[in-house]
C-alpha cells in the first residue's frame, strides 16, 4: 500500500519542501541520466518497436525502458512515495487526488522527435507537493544537457561534464522578441501573425520551456493540448529562473487536478511580454468578423 504524506500548510511546510527537494535533486539527476542511457540504447537501433496508444500517439521501446528505470530508481531513492508516469498503469482519480506528495514523470517527452532522430526529446521528473512542483529535472540525452531546479533554490543547466551553471530568463526589450512556438497549431499561427517583429524558434518537447528559462527565448505560447507530466519538471525550471507560466487568464498552473489535461498556457521571461493584449485584439477581431 502506498504511503501517503501528511497534509499541512504554512511556512513550516514550505521550508520542509525546500529542504527535501534540495536533498533529492542529485539522486533525481542520476535517475534521469540513467533513463536517458536506456533511451539512447533504443535510439541507436534500427527498430524502435514503435506502436500506437489508444489516443494514436506513438509509443516506443524507449518509453517503456525509461519508465522502468525511473520507477525503480524512485522506489529506491524515495520509497513509499507514489509515482504517476505517462506510462503508468491507470490509477483511479479518487486515489490520485488524495496524494499530497508524489512524483510526476514523463519518461520520454517528444516521442515524435525521437522517431525523427532530431535529438530534441527529454526525460522529465518532477516532485509535486500541494499541487505545485518543488523539484524538477529535465534531461536531454542526445544533447547531454540537464536543466534542474528546486523550490527557492534557483534554476541550473548542466552540459556534459561541465559544472552546473545558474540560469535566468531574459528581457525581450533588450534582446528583441524571441518566440518558441509550433507553426503546426492553428491557434499559435494566428497568435504569431499578430505579434510585433519577432524571431521564431522551433524546438521539440519540454526544451521549449527550458529555452525561456535560460534566456534563449522570451515567450512560449501553448494553445494545443498537453498533459501535466509534459511540463511539470520544466515549469519549476522556468519559475526558479525568474519567469512565469500561467493560463491565458493569467492564473498560475496547478498540478494533480481532477483532469490531468493542462489549460492553454503562456511561458514568459521577465518582464513578461504583454501577450494578453495580443489575445484580446485577436478576440475582438474575431467578434467583429
Amino acid at each position: 500500500m502506498l504511503q501517503q504524506p501528511r497534509r499541512g500548510g504554512g511556512e513550516g511546510r514550505t521550508t520542509a519542501a525546500k529542504s527535501a527537494a534540495v536533498s533529492l535533486h542529485l539522486g533525481i539527476i542520476r535517475i534521469a541520466e540513467s533513463a536517458g542511457d536506456a533511451i539512447l540504447d533504443v535510439y541507436r537501433r534500427e527498430d524502435h518497436g514503435a506502436t500506437r496508444k489508444a489516443d494514436d500517439s506513438p509509443l516506443t521501446l524507449a518509453d517503456r525502458a525509461a519508465h522502468d528505470v525511473i520507477v525503480a530508481g524512485l522506489a529506491e531513492l524515495d520509497p513509499g512515495t507514489p509515482v504517476l508516469s505517462e506510462e503508468s498503469e491507470p490509477v483511479t482519480d479518487g486515489e490520485r487526488l488524495e496524494w499530497g506528495r508524489f512524483w510526476l514523470v514523463d519518461p520520454l517527452d517528444g516521442t515524435k522527435e525521437f522517431l525523427k532522430r532530431n535529438g530534441e526529446f527529454t526525460v522529465n521528473i518532477a516532485l509535486i507537493e500541494g499541487g505545485r512542483p518543488v523539484l524538477g529535472v529535465v534531461h536531454a540525452p542526445v544533447l547531454a544537457t540537464t536543466y534542474w531546479a528546486t523550490l527557492g533554490g534557483g534554476a541550473y543547466k548542466r552540459e556534459g561534464a561541465a559544472a552546473d551553471r545558474r540560469i535566468g530568463v531574459s528581457d525581450y526589450r533588450a534582446s528583441g522578441l524571441r518566440v518558441v512556438a509550433s507553426r503546426s497549431h492553428a491557434g499559435e499561427r494566428r497568435f504569431l501573425g499578430a505579434l510585433e517583429s519577432h524571431e521564431c524558434i522551433s524546438k521539440g518537447s519540454s526544451l521549449k520551456l527550458c529555452l525561456v528559462a535560460e534566456g534563449a527565448a522570451n515567450l512560449y505560447p501553448r494553445f494545443g493540448p498537453t498533459m501535466e507530466w509534459d511540463i511539470a519538471a520544466a515549469a519549476i525550471v522556468v519559475t526558479e529562473a525568474g519567469g512565469t507560466i500561467t493560463d491565458v487568464e493569467g492564473r498560475d498552473l496547478t498540478f494533480n487536478k481532477a483532469n490531468l489535461l493542462n489549460a492553454q498556457f503562456v511561458v514568459c521571461g521577465r518582464p513578461a511580454y504583454p501577450w494578453a493584449n495580443v489575445l484580446a485584439s485577436l478576440d475582438a477581431e474575431a467578434e467583429s468578423a
